[in-house]
């Protein structure tokens, strides 16, 4: 599954360029959990889209408004709806690639959050699944794999895709795992 895509269009990454290897293992992560049945969940991307959208309509509303400053503070909102943007960020995303609802036919009744980390000057890319509703009762343990990105990619930069695979569904099927234990 995953070799037949990587022959025809292989992967590859600029080795000095960490965002460049973490986009490129960020993006695999999210081939592989779609593909074992995790439909993805938009709906913070939706409300960030939605803010973002107020926050630009009150910004060229206060660019055009015909008085200055002083007489327009109302539309000071600018800096309450920016803030929110913010905080949202700041608090729900955090690092997380990824949201995902539960699979069809699954029991659980929670989706899954997945996060990464690629420290700058650093080799090792950690990736975390967590639950989308850690307080449920159907939630697990977060998982968390943490390995050296040079097992994953060959020396001119393309990613070999059938051992991140076969590391990233290891990583669900422990998540997925605990679940079976209970």
């Amino acid at each position: 599954m995953a070799s037949s895509g990587a022959a025809k269009n292989p992967k590859k990454a600029n080795l000095l360029d960490h965002h460049s290897i973490k986009n490129i293992l960020d993006e695999s992560v999210t081939e592989v959990v779609k593909s074992r049945g995790y439909p993805e969940d938009v709906r913070l991307s939706n409300l960030r889209l939605l803010i973002g959208s107020i926050v630009i309509a009150i910004a060229l509303f206060a660019q055009f408004y015909p008085k200055k400053f002083p007489e327009n503070r109302d539309l000071l909102i600018y800096v309450v709806f920016n803030g929110l943007l913010q905080f949202i960020s700041y608090t729900k995303e955090k690092n997380a690639i990824l949201f995902t609802y539960p699979p069809a036919g699954s029991f659980n009744s929670t989706g899954l959050i997945l996060s990464s980390k690629l420290p700058r000057f650093s080799d090792m890319y950690t990736l975390t699944i967590a639950s989308a509703d850690p307080k449920s009762i159907s939630a697990n343990k977060s998982v968390i794999l943490t390995k050296s990105v040079t097992k994953w990619f060959t020396k001119d930069g393309v990613l070999v895709e059938g051992l991140f695979w076969k590391d990233v569904e290891k990583l669900i099927d422990d998540y997925n795992g605990d679940q079976k234990k209970k």
